[in-house]
């Protein structure tokens, strides 16, 4: 299950926002959080991808 979180940062040409979500990790069984600054197009991408 994925976590969203998205703000909206503001750059100087163009508009990004950062995408957070909660994975679990296949070693040790615990929850990480995976960061990463996209375009807004390829939010749904990013929540997709495994």
């Amino acid at each position: 299950m994925a976590k969203k979180v998205v703000a909206t940062l503001q750059g100087k040409s163009k508009k990004l926002s950062k995408a957070i979500k909660m994975v679990k990790s296949p070693k040790t069984g615990a929850y990480i959080f995976v960061e990463t600054i996209v375009d807004p197009d390829v939010v749904k991408d990013f929540f997709n991808k495994k």
